[in-house]
């Protein structure tokens, strides 16, 4: 049964089927196969139960939240203050490609959203100052995977909803991964351009007049920041309320920097609408499938079948994240998360490791997925604002962050704490 499950579904996908619509196809079809009872009946009430979650407005609103900061300028003027901080490292603007998609993930629980942002503003600065797009459209692609771990997330955010964990835990233990992968993209960019001086473009220097001059424009970011996670973690908002509060924050500075009108509300909303639709879509069909697929004992079997194999917890999460790293090079971040979650997650936690560290350790490979082919989203998002060349070039350039994400799971495994430290301050 598992194989004919993933069989239909892998069929589908190549058939270019919609995400959404395969989901409830390979529900509908499963159900009315491997069940005595007509579980399509439940689809209604499966999606108004799912849709009517407080917890789920959250999406929208970080989505929102997003939308503001992109049309008001802000990522502009974040990438303008890192650029004269940190232009004087090998790799130079590099780094500010990297610096900035951080502090905007800060803001922005979407990955797609960032590297869209950044690569509006660095493209043409990389253009300017001479350097190989290869590797700095990587650098952004890179980059942009940053929005789903640092929070607030909007993928950890659905992790939660479907495994009924903390969101406030999950969005502090994303902190300390995510900077220090940051940390990690930042030194193999340096260690890259040693080795190849030739992809660090021109040095460019800045005097100190522009880079303290700079630091007014970083405030905006830290002010969002501060808004959405301090506001959870003071006790005075939930997730959901600390979103809205950061749109309202969002809206504060679009009008302060004259940014706010009627056409670039218009647009917000109509590019929250878009990505909402797709998203709750996507869980919802995702939903009554793992209804159906629990209904007819695929859940069960599966789960017998992982404690069957008789290996360590260890070698079986090894097995899992193998079978992340390959199921990512075919199928959609989002969809990978919401099909796998309830089937896996269960098996993790059965295990013994804690669904907080599964939650930092998913997202990492959902990053991986983002900048691998043939279906790394972030790959087509860079070359379809880049609009030159072809889109082998960012696949090769983003090899690099690729391996850098790979260590960085693996340091997770070895050391859980790096995910759990600030997480358990938190109940």
């Amino acid at each position: 049964m598992i194989g004919v499950v993933l069989a239909v579904l892998l069929l589908f996908l190549l058939l270019s089927i919609p995400v959404a619509a395969a989901l409830a196809a390979l529900g509908l079809s499963m159900g009315s196969v491997y069940s005595p009872f007509p579980l399509y009946k439940a689809l209604g009430e499966i999606s108004w139960s799912a849709g009517t979650d407080f917890l789920l407005l959250a999406i929208p609103l970080f989505v929102l939240l997003g939308e503001i900061l992109l049309r008001a300028g802000i990522a502009e003027r974040t990438y303008r203050a890192l650029f004269y901080w940190l232009s004087w490292l090998p790799g130079g603007l590099m780094h500010a490609n990297v610096a900035t998609s951080a502090l905007f993930a800060a803001t922005s629980g979407s990955s797609v959203a960032t590297a869209a942002t950044i690569t509006t503003v660095a493209l043409p600065q990389a253009r300017k100052f001479g350097y190989a797009e290869s590797l700095f459209a990587g650098s952004i692609a890179a980059g942009g995977t940053l929005g789903i771990l640092i929070p607030p997330s909007i993928n950890l955010i659905v992790y939660g909803f479907l495994t009924n964990t903390s969101i406030p835990r999950l969005f502090l233990a994303g902190i300390v991964p995510g900077i220090t992968l940051t940390i990690l993209f930042m030194i193999g960019i340096v260690v890259i351009c040693l080795i190849n001086p030739k992809l660090s473009g021109q040095k460019v220097n800045s005097s100190w007049s522009q880079r303290l001059g700079s630091l007014k424009d970083l405030i905006p970011v830290l002010l969002i920041f501060v808004v959405v996670i301090g506001s959870i973690y003071a006790g005075f908002a939930t997730p959901t309320e600390s979103a809205a509060l950061g749109v309202l924050a969002a809206l504060a500075l679009a009008a302060a920097h004259r940014r706010l009108s009627l056409v670039m509300l218009r647009d917000v909303v109509e590019g929250t609408m878009r990505t909402t639709a797709m998203i709750m879509l996507i869980l919802f069909a995702a939903y009554f499938l793992n209804f159906v697929l629990a209904s007819i004992g695929l859940t069960q079997m599966l789960t017998d079948f992982v404690n069957n194999l008789g290996m360590s917890p260890m070698a079986t999460m090894l097995v899992i994240v193998a079978l992340y790293m390959v199921l990512g090079f075919f199928i959609e971040t989002l969809s990978l998360m919401v099909i796998t979650i309830p089937i896996v997650a269960p098996v993790v936690v059965g295990l013994g490791f804690d669904p907080v560290w599964f939650g930092v350790l998913l997202i990492l490979l959902i990053e991986m997925a983002l900048i691998t082919p043939p279906v790394g989203l972030n790959l087509y998002v860079v070359q379809g604002i880049r609009q030159s060349g072809s889109i082998s070039e960012v696949m090769i350039g983003s090899i690099p962050f690729v391996g850098l994400i790979l260590l960085m799971i693996f340091l997770l495994l070895l050391y859980p704490d790096l995910a759990l430290i600030l997480a358990r301050y938190v109940q």
